[in-house]
């Protein structure tokens, strides 16, 4: 199937127009088999804070974005902005500002109880994936939106959209032979600062994108299993 080359207009007010949809089932057997392979390869996924400095096909972070984008939101308003970060010297700037405000939280702003959270996996104030990743992605929410005439509409289930649209990203880059981190420094204002992006976008979290160090080391975690996470009726 043919990916849709229109142009995306804003729908708000405008009335239900259904469209068929006729996807091809596919035979039990072949879901299996895919859903099979598609869970050994995600277990396999893992957060990296040690990135190489090696660049990666640019491309493929595109359509790992494009994948993203086709995530569903509240009202089909799809709420997100991703911000491609490739020059070194923006790059430098975040690691600098997001630095700041780790070294404040570290030292206090987030408590015992936080810190005993963070302590398994290892970090600290020092961000050296912003700037090794040869790429950020750093992802915005739209609170709002304005109309020809300067309106502000508003979005709805913002937080839950763009979540899923970072899940589907997280995916997509991994499946692609990528390895990437959701890193949230707080507070994120000084990105929209540094990446000029308009009053309605908010910061929802900085993805570093990359291949994995030589030497590279991940924590030594264990995920829930499948009966600790499903309940069935």
């Amino acid at each position: 199937m043919a990916m849709s080359t229109r142009s995306w207009t804003p729908i708000h007010g405008d009335p239900y127009r259904p469209v068929p949809y006729r996807p091809e089932r596919m035979p039990a057997e072949e879901s299996l088999a895919r859903a099979a392979e598609l869970r050994e390869r995600m277990d396999r996924r893992r957060s990296v804070r040690r990135f190489s400095t090696d660049s990666v096909p640019e491309q493929v972070v595109r359509d790992a974005i494009a994948c993203a984008a086709t995530a569903p939101s509240g009202a089909h308003q799809q709420p997100w902005t991703f911000v491609l970060v490739k020059d070194p010297a923006v790059r430098r700037r975040i690691r600098e500002a997001a630095e700041e405000e780790e070294r404040v939280s570290y030292v206090g702003r987030l408590g015992e109880e936080w810190l005993a959270a963070l302590r398994p996996l290892g970090t600290d104030e020092v961000k050296p994936h912003l700037t090794d990743a040869p790429a950020l992605i750093v992802v915005f929410q739209q609170r709002y939106w304005l109309g020809a005439d300067g309106t502000k509409h508003k979005h709805y289930y913002v937080d839950e959209s763009v979540g899923i649209a970072v899940g589907m990203l997280l995916s997509a880059l991994h499946l692609s032979g990528l390895a990437a981190l959701v890193h949230t420094p707080s507070p994120m204002r000084f990105l929209s600062e540094v990446l000029e992006r308009p009053e309605n976008e908010k910061a929802f979290a900085v993805i570093p994108v990359g291949y994995p160090a030589a030497d590279c080391e991940v924590p030594d975690l264990v995920r829930k299993s499948l009966d600790q996470v499903l309940v069935e009726f």
